[in-house]
């Protein structure tokens, strides 16, 4: 599995291999059932260490996007594309309401966002 990890990303090694699995499950790159590279391999090929992976994987887990098979690895879990469609609005949303949170913080009114947020859906320079 090729994942791009840079140590000079402003995400942890750990959730930069999250966030790229998660993008292919939910994309549909990897398939049902498939299984993850194993913990050691993807360390090595990464560089990065093994506990790093495994965190990475139990996430992974916990967000129900792979199962782990004891003495097997992991792999995909089987989602219907309903499933993907809304763990990804789930993801946004709470994105968004994190990133809400800090323009009302700043100053920032409804106004203001809508106003932004429209400008990002167009394109438009701010």
């Amino acid at each position: 599995m090729l994942l791009n990890i840079s140590q000079h990303s402003d995400l942890t090694l750990q959730d930069q291999i999250i966030t790229q699995i998660r993008a292919r499950i939910l994309k549909g790159e990897l398939e049902p059932d498939q299984p993850l590279t194993s913990i050691r391999t993807l360390s090595k090929g990464l560089r990065v260490g093994v506990n790093t992976v495994q965190r990475a994987y139990d996430q992974l887990l916990r967000e129900k996007l792979v199962y782990a098979r004891p003495g097997k690895g992991f792999f995909v879990a089987p989602l219907q594309q309903s499933d993907k469609s809304n763990l990804a609005r789930q993801r946004f949303a709470a994105s968004l309401q994190s990133i809400m949170k800090i323009a009302l913080q700043e100053g920032l009114n409804d106004q203001d966002m809508k106003q932004i947020f429209g400008q990002l859906q167009t394109g438009e320079k701010q």
